[in-house]
């Protein structure tokens, strides 16, 4: 399997995405291709002193900016680190594409290169979501490809996301929850009532509408909304846990019966906290693309990176992209053609 890496994409690079794919090296068999500025890659292998041969590299002389206007990067930027991985994996000389790089550019690259799956009418950025109650973590589908969605959208995402917990996960018959203002299913606007029914009347495992203060507690293995609603979930837990955490140490630090409490409880604590650092997930896979992608967090460092390479392996090797494509034929009586 090679795996093809956007050396250029993402606030760290190409050092932290470098030292991520040498990490990464360490643990696997397969190749890993990164794609960017030969010099500037190489440099950073010399201070990793990697002496290997499973790392290579494939000459890119322009890098996306998080700045960049999607549309134009992709269609002007053809040297690009992204845009030549995106073609590397349509080519075939790749079997998965990681990037760091601008969201809405990977998207709309991944959508224009790679082509949507047949019945897919909008792709969608899946991120793995933490049970707070201490369970399984959850993948939030979409979580900020799309910020509107029609009710056809939704089903299409408790479906890819199906695939990919059963899957890429191993959870069989995963559950799929809507997030609603209510749980009665006549609450919310007419496009989640329309994506209830169509919901319900698919084989997915529906548990019906989830509401926001429940999305926390592991009620689904998938998270159903659109993109808007998705983003505003993974920034509202992800400030809300940093400002928790916060708190929790200032308030174990007040006195010294306060600090040898904390002493107790640092290792709890420590392993509470990586529930919620998108570190240890690495990445969010690209639902709905003929093609693996996996979008990493913009500020990746090394363990980030090594964790998306890791954890998207299974992405490619369990063909999900053509487990979808299969389970879109059979869907396709649950919707309606527009």
């Amino acid at each position: 399997m090679r795996i093809v890496l956007d050396g250029m994409g993402g606030d760290n690079a190409p050092e932290e995405i470098v030292k991520g794919a040498v990490a990464a090296a360490e643990a696997i068999s397969d190749e890993i291709c990164i794609v960017g500025d030969p010099d500037a890659i190489e440099e950073q292998l010399k201070k990793c002193k990697y002496k290997g041969s499973q790392i290579t590299i494939v000459p890119a002389h322009e890098v996306i900016t998080m700045h960049d206007s999607p549309v134009k990067a992709i269609r002007h930027k053809t040297d690009s680190s992204m845009v030549v991985g995106l073609n590397m994996l349509k080519d075939g000389s790749g079997d998965m594409f990681v990037s760091a790089g601008n969201t809405g550019a990977l998207i709309v690259g991944s959508r224009l290169l790679l082509g949507r799956i047949r019945g897919i009418d909008r792709p969608a950025l899946a991120s793995v979501y933490p049970d707070m109650t201490g369970g399984d973590p959850c993948l939030l589908v979409d979580a900020g490809a799309s910020s509107e969605s029609k009710a056809r959208n939704l089903l299409e995402y408790g479906l890819m996301g199906s695939v990919f917990v059963e899957k890429v996960w191993g959870r069989p018959e995963p559950r799929v929850g809507l997030v609603n203002l209510g749980a009665e299913e006549s609450k919310g606007t007419s496009v989640t009532r329309d994506a209830y029914q169509m919901l319900a009347s698919s084989k997915l495992n529906f548990v019906g509408n989830v509401e926001g203060r429940d999305v926390p507690k592991g009620v689904c293995d998938i998270i159903v909304c659109d993109g808007f609603t998705g983003n505003v979930i993974l920034k509202l837990t992800e400030g809300l846990s940093l400002s928790i955490f916060k708190l929790i140490k200032n308030t174990l630090k007040s006195n010294f019966k306060a600090m040898v409490g904390g002493a107790l409880v640092k290792s709890k604590l420590s392993g509470l906290k990586d529930e919620f650092d998108y570190e240890e997930y690495g990445g969010a896979p690209v639902l709905g693309v003929n093609g693996p992608v996996i979008k990493m967090h913009g500020s990746s460092t090394e363990r980030a990176v090594k964790s998306a390479i890791l954890r998207g392996i299974p992405y490619a090797k369990e063909n999900v992209v053509d487990i979808i494509k299969n389970e879109m034929l059979e869907m396709a009586e649950y919707i309606e053609e527009e």
